[in-house]
């Protein structure tokens, strides 16, 4: 009786073996095992270029590491980079410049890096609601528009002759004057709901903090019916002498605050 209970434990044994042998995952192979690293680029370019960004994005890495320390690689990086943007993975884009930029600080691709790292901060939470919302750079969060002014600082100071500092140049100054609107929107906010010192002290703010862009006329406007709202006559009377001399045809000292058509909040 033992032997054939040993015989049956063998059998079970023989039989969950072929079991798991008839279970176990083919071996992977890689396609690219063959290829040249100037072949592994082109295909990934191809597959970039028709949309499948995440297929590009692993061929851009296994070069990466096939052709390490030449001028493909780093080439391989900045497209990497890219693909992230284009596939709404932009922290990962952003990451894969900051190593690139901090790795390659003699690239002659450097310009592009800096130009991309603003351009995705730029665009980033921008969103698929942005068209449908109007929203505008102003009336988000700034972290992302700082990150990208200094992005394209860095590309507009280090590489004035880039071909890219151009449109960096008016990209940063959109950025700034974004900048500028946004400390508006806050003063507004507080002035709406009977905040008088806190509107003044981000209409100063903008004030102190830009110089030649258009939110500054509100901004003094702002400290006008502030100062009025506080009872401080003297102090309204003084900012209201500063925005006619600086915006002589202003529609605030006629019109008051200019109403809003078609809030980014209102869907209806």
């Amino acid at each position: 009786m033992f032997r054939t209970q040993l015989s049956f434990v063998c059998t079970l044994s023989l039989a969950g073996s072929v079991l798991l042998s008839g279970c176990s995952a083919p071996p992977v192979i890689d396609k690219t095992a063959g290829m040249s690293p100037k072949d592994i680029y082109a295909e990934a370019q191809e597959v970039i270029s028709a949309g499948a960004y995440d297929k590009g994005i692993a061929l851009l890495e296994k070069l990466e590491g096939r052709a390490a320390g030449t001028p493909l690689a780093q080439q391989a990086q900045i497209d990497k980079a890219y693909a992230h943007y284009k596939a709404q993975e932009p922290a990962q884009g952003l990451a894969t410049l900051d190593r690139f930029i901090k790795l390659n600080p003699a690239s002659p691709v450097l310009d592009y890096a800096f130009y991309l790292k603003g351009i995705i901060n730029f665009n980033e939470d921008l969103g698929m609601f942005s068209a449908i919302t109007r929203q505008d750079l102003a009336e988000r969060d700034q972290k992302a528009a700082k990150e990208s002014f200094e992005a394209f600082k860095q590309l507009v100071t280090r590489f004035p002759a880039s071909k890219y500092a151009a449109d960096a140049q008016l990209r940063m100054n959109y950025i700034t004057n974004s900048l500028a609107q946004y400390e508006i929107y806050v003063a507004q906010y507080y002035f709406s709901r009977g905040a008088y010192v806190a509107a003044i002290n981000r209409a100063q703010s903008a004030l102190s903090d830009f110089r030649d862009v258009p939110a500054l006329e509100e901004a003094l406007f702002i400290l006008v019916k502030s100062y009025e709202a506080l009872n401080l006559p003297q102090l309204r009377d003084d900012a209201k002498r500063v925005l006619v001399q600086n915006f002589p045809n202003s529609d605030y000292i006629t019109q008051g605050f200019k109403q809003k058509l078609n809030p980014w909040w209102k869907l209806w």
